[in-house]
């Protein structure tokens, strides 16, 4: 029995986008790698689906991931709704964003995203480094409509960056945080909007943890 009217949607409309292609569940199971099982009760209503299972799905039926996420109840607002970068901890913000995502190793997330963080900062004291991040970060926000989570934190951190009387400490690990935004070496894609920032606001709230240290003496 389908759960929701949500969900109902969802099945509908990947039986309507499997008929239009003409493909089967089977088909559409080797083209994405999901079990043609967990596909069927999807599609029933009987299973939840995951944001890896709809970009597979985005992708291999050519309907944008936006549309399946509303489909299938998924809140697009729902960062800046649910997480607060000033109240919470990284493992916080974690846990918040297991509900929406399937990432089995946590710690493995955070460690890349501080191994990026890290290997950013002496760049973005470099010219070419300060250069890249004025000249791309403006276009970064147009390219998310400058709606995506945290974008006015971000915008912060860049004023800050362009502040002359800063620390050089301080503008390294701002900086860090501005290239991990503007490159797409992100470990969650962009492309999964807005699920696809998640790892960009556990940057952003390393990089205030940072900050914060210096404030307090606690980081040379």
């Amino acid at each position: 029995m389908l759960k929701n009217k949500e969900e109902l949607n969802l099945g509908i409309m990947i039986k309507s986008l499997l008929k239009e292609q003409s493909l089967s569940m089977r088909k559409l199971s080797l083209l994405t790698g999901i079990d043609t099982s967990t596909i069927s009760r999807i599609v029933n209503g009987k299973q939840p689906p995951n944001i890896n299972h709809l970009q597979k799905i985005s992708q291999h039926l050519n309907v944008p991931i936006e549309k399946l996420l509303v489909a299938a109840g998924y809140d697009i607002g729902v960062l800046d709704k649910q997480i607060s970068l000033n109240n919470n901890t990284v493992a916080d913000i974690i846990q918040q964003i297991t509900k929406y995502l399937d990432i089995s190793d946590q710690e493995c997330l955070i460690e890349c995203v501080e191994k990026d963080l890290n290997k950013y900062e002496q760049y973005a004291l470099t010219e070419e480094g300060k250069e890249m991040i004025y000249k791309n970060f403006d276009e970064k926000i147009n390219n998310v409509n400058g709606v995506g989570p945290f974008i006015q934190q971000l915008k912060e951190m860049y004023e800050q960056f362009c502040n002359d009387s800063i620390s050089t400490k301080e503008r390294a690990i701002l900086g860090s945080g501005l290239f991990y935004f503007i490159l797409s070496t992100d470990i969650i894609p962009d492309y999964i909007f807005p699920y696809g920032y998640f790892d960009d606001v556990i940057a952003i709230k390393l990089v205030m943890d940072r900050l914060s240290k210096i404030d307090n003496n606690q980081i040379d």
